[in-house]
């Protein structure tokens, strides 16, 4: 593991920074109580209550997820939040099979529509939060998962769930208690990301 942390003018507008290992990288998802349940006893998603046909979304980033769920307070379909690892491979996989959510200027927009049509993985960026969920200047990312992508997550790429919804209420109380220090000691140390190929 990588131990310097960036400071916020040091990191580049658009970068992966995650915890992770040689074999492993941890994303999250926010879901109800019932898949959550069932995918803490089975170590993976279960379908039904999993949507196998929806796109998934997966974040490395921690704090991303707090402010998409709320802390896991938002509602009854986000309340229980789970850190998964994720094969490295399947990641990349992901990574390599995916379309950007929406055009740039990198290529016509016909030919981001075939590609997306194409592609079973979205990729998005959005600006990453800081501990009272305020926006950044550099970028998070998202992973939209759909089709086989879905399918290799759920039955390849996932090797270990873990319940961190009572981490985010620490957190958050650390931080509504004005704990900034106690409350950044507790996030999980996430390092830019480094490619394996």
């Amino acid at each position: 593991m990588q131990n310097h942390t960036l400071t916020p003018l040091e990191v580049p507008q658009r970068q992966i920074r995650a915890v992770y290992d040689d074999t492993t990288i941890r994303v999250y998802q926010a879901y109800s109580d019932a898949v959550a349940d069932a995918a803490l006893a089975k170590g993976t998603f279960v379908s039904p209550p999993f949507k196998m046909e929806r796109m998934t979304w997966i974040k490395p980033s921690f704090l991303w997820m707090m402010y998409r769920a709320g802390w896991g307070f938002k509602d009854e379909g986000q309340k229980r939040i789970l850190a998964i690892d994720i094969t490295r491979e399947g990641f990349e996989w992901a990574l390599a099979h995916g379309c950007l959510s929406h055009a740039d200027n990198t290529m016509s927009k016909e030919e981001w529509e075939a590609k997306k049509n194409a592609s079973p993985v979205r990729i998005q960026w959005d600006p990453e939060r800081d501990l009272f969920l305020q926006p950044l200047a550099h970028r998070a990312i998202q992973i939209g998962l759909s089709k086989k992508a879905v399918d290799l997550y759920v039955h390849q790429w996932i090797q270990r769930i873990t319940d961190v919804t009572p981490l985010a209420h620490e957190i958050y109380a650390l931080t509504q208690d004005g704990q900034v220090d106690e409350a950044t000691a507790r996030q999980p140390l996430e390092t830019p990301y480094i490619l394996q190929s």
